[in-house]
This record gives structure tokens, C-alpha cells and sequence, in this order.
């Protein structure tokens, strides 16, 4: 029993780490060997890993092993550490030191440019496979936007844009990144099958991801990106807490027929013609960090749906305006709200929206304590907040640092439906997994430079663990996130390595472009000065990596 535990600890943690990080490594070290046996260096050692070797054969020239710490690799090429061991004429013809700038750039180079078109491989073998990404389906409509106003619902299936095809929803918004500050067509289909053309005005907005390149992105106001579910907020006094409905319910089928989002809710109980059978989850306790549910049925007679009118009527209430989370030692906790709490007002000013609640705070002006208004069980209480500046991380990696009190509302999402997408040939495939890899390397870039500019949080620099993590959750996930975390870190390899740090390969590269132009290569003195200062770079890199992963998931509360 003991042994087995052990078994399924290597193999759901530390198994895929190990596949990962060898492959990207393995693939990156190729490159070096394989130019450098191009341009006739003798490579002495081919290592996956350091320190002690744990497997080891020797085929002419190089002996290939494996050593115990899978951490990194490295080529050991003759002659790379100087002419001390040069001393014939055929040593030279086979040292790395002699040979040629260009010669010495294009091996060096291979390493980061493997991991580039390695990378490639994997985004365009995603493609060949079919790729499972976002259905082109629109989630949900605000009432009163612009979408609405067109004539957009809930459930349309984007078929069209133009005359352009849609099969996902990146397609879709691609079509809208194109045609921004114009009136397009959009052809869609209903949960019915009834296909109509909906004409819109496309607005250019602001690109919420800091990593792009693009300023802009097309919007149509009101589409929204993700889709209330059926969970129920329920206030006391009513049909539905009477009936034993209560807050946190989530509502999976009336009548046997599915309800996934929270107009279809709203539908089945606006169009009931006989008592309804409502099937729904309860969540009942919290095992390992996952939440337990308890299924259970309430019958709904349709003389109290006639009598309530509406499911507000009824008793089914905004969620949003309720707390799903008190954070520990928040000003929110330390004046006792909970769970469940419903947001009546807020300085004398009444709440119909989380945004209410979230800008009222944000724009809480530093000194007296905010007046909240907050209903428990059918009773109002009265509690006195001082809002705290908090540093929070944005979806997209950036800071945001605001007056908080530490809540979050009670908003529960739809999944939103998925779709397999095959590419039309081989070498479509090629072609996409080429233009994932210059999107992601673009993205890459643009993380280093949000990070300087101090945009994006030093906190978001991970190390091992990190990595390891990751490994683990889309080796969980299937193999078409396994290879999608492949193909991202191995771009990340590329850029990393790309870097013009003395120790790195782009180090390398800025020596032998140096002495490109000068015509001589540089004293090993200042050879020496640079590496010792990017030895200090990379460690102290490697340190903050280290301290994130540390504080972050041993020290996570």
C-alpha cells in the first residue's frame, strides 16, 4: 500500500516534470551537437542533466549519458574552454575555438532556434491532431447593449462573419480585430437550428492583455465572455426558501431537461404549465480543497409560480450582490461579514450590481469608514469598513493596486462549450503551428518588457516548482495541454536563452558579433568580467524564481 502511494506520487508528480524538461532540453542540447558536428568541432560529452552520471555509452568521438539532476544538459565541445588542450594540427581542425565567427555563431545559435522550430512542431502536430479550443457560441447578452439592441441571444452559434466561415470563437474574434469602427454581417444559428443574419457596428476598444502587441481589439458591446449559471441566491420570507430552497443551490434540471445557464432557468419557470421538478447540488461539506455536493429534488406547484410571477417573485435573487468569499484578516472579516452576506448599500447608496460594490470601494477616499448595509437571514445589519490598498495581479499578469476589503460576490459561470477544430491539411497545420509559435514568442517578449517597465508583477517570476506544477496540472488535464505546455515553455527556452546575458547563449552571440566587428575577438579578461556579472544576473533571476515558488506553494494559506 505504502510502495503503491509512492508509485502514484512519482507518477501523477514528478513523472511528467521529468518528460517535459527532458524533451525541451534534450531538443535544445541536439541543436548545439548537431551544428557543431556540421562544422567539424568534436563533441567530447552529450549530457541530459547534471553532476553524476547514472547512465553513460560512449560512441566515437562523444560519450552520451544521462546525470542525476534533470535540471539542465550541456555539450561539451573540444577545445571550448581554450587552447590549452590544442596542440597539433589536427586538434585544431576539430577545436571550437578555431573555428570561424560564423561558425561559432550558428552553433550556439541552434540550441534556442531548436526549441523555436521544436515548438513549431508541437503547435502544428496540436493542429493535425484537432485542436479543442472555445465553440464559436455566444454565452450570454447584457440586456439593453448594443448586441441585444442588434438582435444577439444567448446560445447563437456564430456561422458567419461576411463572407468569411467561423469554426471558433478566437476565428470570431480575429474577424472582429479586423473590422473594427465598421458595420459587419454576422451569420448565427440558434439552440433550434434557426439560422438569421444579424448586422452590427464593430467598436474598436482597449486590449485588456498587456502582452500583446496590438493596442486595440474589435469589440461588440454587451457580448459577454462567459454565461450565469443556475445557482440561486434565495431570500427568506419567500415561495422558494418556504419550499427549502437556499443560497448556494445550483439548479441543474427542471423537469428532466437541462438548465446550464441562468436564462434557461428563467424560461422553464416563465413558461411552466404544469409543477415543476426541480433537480439541484447542494454543496454539503470540503474534502482536499473540493467541494462536496448533495443532489436533491424540490417540487415547484405551478399555482406558487402563478401566484410569484417571476422567478424574482419566487424568490431567486441576484447572486452578485452576495459574498461568496470573507478573505481571512480583511477588513471585511474583521467587521464580520460572511458567507451569504447580501450588499444592501453602501454609504447610504443602494447596490443592484457587483460593479456598484467593487467602484464604490475603489473609490473610497482614504479616511472615514465606509457605511455598509448588509441582510443576514431576513435581517439588516449595519457594519463600519475602512477599505485597505491592496497590490492584486489582473487575469493578464499586470498590477492593480486599489482600496479593497477583502470580498468577493457569489457569480457562478457556465463552462463554456468547447469544439474540436481540424485543420483542412498538412500543411495548414504547419503553417498554424509556425504562427502559434511567433504569437507566443511575440507574447514572450512582451512579458520581459512589462516586467521591466514594472507592469507586470515580479511576483509572477517562477521557478521549478513552478514548472513542475504546471507539468503535473496539464498532464492531468490530456495530451493536448501536455503538448501545449511543451510548445509555450519551449518558446520560453528560446527567448530565455536568446537573452544577451554573459553565460547565456545570447551572451555567446553578442561576443562573436563583437568580434564580427572589430575583426578580433574579445581579451578573456573582459570575456571573464561579463560572464562573472551574468552570473550574478542569472542567479539572482534564479533566487527571485525560487523565493516565488517557496512563498507561493509552501507558504500558500
Amino acid at each position: 500500500m505504502y510502495l503503491a502511494s509512492i508509485l502514484g506520487f512519482l507518477y501523477t508528480n514528478i513523472l511528467p516534470f521529468i518528460i517535459l524538461l527532458g524533451i525541451l532540453i534534450f531538443v535544445h542540447e541536439l541543436g548545439h551537437f548537431a551544428v557543431a558536428r556540421m562544422c567539424g568541432v568534436r563533441v567530447e560529452v552529450f549530457s541530459l542533466g547534471f553532476g553524476k552520471k547514472i547512465f553513460s555509452f560512449r560512441r566515437g568521438d562523444t560519450t552520451y549519458c544521462i546525470s542525476l539532476i534533470p535540471l539542465g544538459g550541456y555539450v561539451k565541445m573540444f577545445g571550448e574552454q581554450g587552447s590549452q588542450e590544442i596542440k597539433t594540427e589536427e586538434d585544431r581542425k576539430v577545436a571550437y575555438s578555431y573555428k570561424n565567427p560564423w561558425q561559432r555563431i550558428a552553433i550556439v545559435a541552434a540550441g534556442p532556434l531548436m526549441n523555436f522550430f521544436f515548438a513549431a512542431f508541437v503547435f502544428a502536430l496540436i493542429a493535425q491532431m484537432g485542436e479543442q479550443t472555445k465553440a464559436p457560441v455566444i454565452e450570454d447578452v447584457a440586456a439593453g447593449s448594443i448586441a441585444a439592441t442588434a438582435g444577439f441571444q444567448a446560445g447563437d452559434r456564430i456561422l458567419k462573419v461576411g463572407s468569411n466561415s467561423i469554426a471558433s470563437y478566437e476565428d470570431f474574434q480575429k474577424q472582429l480585430n479586423e473590422n473594427q469602427n465598421a458595420t459587419v454581417e454576422v451569420v448565427v444559428k440558434n439552440p433550434e437550428g434557426v439560422e438569421r443574419a444579424v448586422n452590427v457596428n464593430v467598436a474598436s476598444a482597449n486590449n485588456p492583455n498587456i502582452f500583446s502587441m496590438s493596442s486595440r481589439i474589435g469589440q461588440i458591446e454587451g457580448l459577454l465572455p462567459y454565461a450565469r449559471s443556475a445557482a440561486v441566491a434565495v431570500m427568506t420570507g419567500t415561495p422558494a426558501y418556504e419550499l427549502g430552497f437556499r443560497s448556494g443551490d445550483q439548479i441543474t434540471a427542471v423537469n428532466g431537461t437541462t438548465v446550464p445557464r441562468w436564462v434557461n432557468l428563467v424560461a422553464s419557470f416563465d413558461s411552466a404549465a404544469t409543477d415543476l421538478n426541480v433537480t439541484l447540488n447542494r454543496p454539503s461539506a470540503e474534502i482536499d480543497g473540493k467541494v462536496q455536493n448533495t443532489e436533491m429534488s424540490i417540487v415547484v406547484p405551478l399555482k406558487t409560480l402563478k401566484k410569484a410571477k417571476s422567478v424574482q417573485g419566487f424568490g431567486f435573487d441576484n447572486t452578485e450582490l452576495y459574498l461568496d468569499m470573507v478573505v481571512k484578516d480583511s477588513p471585511a472579516d474583521k467587521a464580520g461579514l460572511q458567507k451569504f452576506d447580501k450588499v444592501i448599500s453602501i454609504n447610504q447608496v443602494p447596490i443592484t450590481k457587483w460593479d456598484d460594490i467593487s467602484n464604490t470601494i475603489r473609490s473610497f477616499n482614504g479616511t472615514d469608514a465606509m457605511t455598509f448595509v448588509i441582510q443576514r437571514d431576513g435581517a439588516e445589519m449595519i457594519k463600519k469598513i475602512t477599505p485597505q490598498i491592496t497590490e492584486l495581479n489582473t487575469a493578464f499578469g499586470g498590477i492593480d493596486k486599489r482600496f479593497t476589503v477583502g470580498i468577493t460576490p457569489y457569480l457562478v459561470f457556465t463552462e463554456p462549450e468547447m469544439t474540436v477544430v481540424h485543420s483542412a491539411s498538412i500543411f495548414h497545420s504547419v503553417a498554424k503551428g509556425f504562427q502559434r509559435t511567433v504569437d507566443v514568442s511575440v507574447m514572450t517578449v512582451m512579458s520581459f518588457v512589462r516586467l521591466f517597465q514594472g507592469e507586470v508583477s515580479v511576483k509572477n517570476v517562477g521557478g521549478m516548482v513552478t514548472i513542475g506544477k504546471v507539468a503535473k496540472d496539464s498532464f492531468e488535464i490530456g495530451a493536448q495541454a501536455f503538448l501545449m505546455t511543451m510548445g509555450i515553455l519551449s518558446v520560453s527556452l528560446f527567448i530565455l536563452n536568446l537573452l544577451p546575458i554573459p553565460v547565456l547563449d545570447g551572451g555567446h552571440l553578442v561576443f562573436y558579433t563583437i568580434e564580427l566587428i572589430k575583426g578580433s575577438p574579445l581579451s578573456l579578461k573582459k570575456i571573464e568580467m561579463a560572464q562573472q556579472v551574468g552570473l550574478v544576473l542569472l542567479l539572482a533571476l534564479m533566487i527571485l524564481a525560487q523565493f516565488n515558488d517557496i512563498v507561493k506553494f509552501l507558504f500558500k494559506s
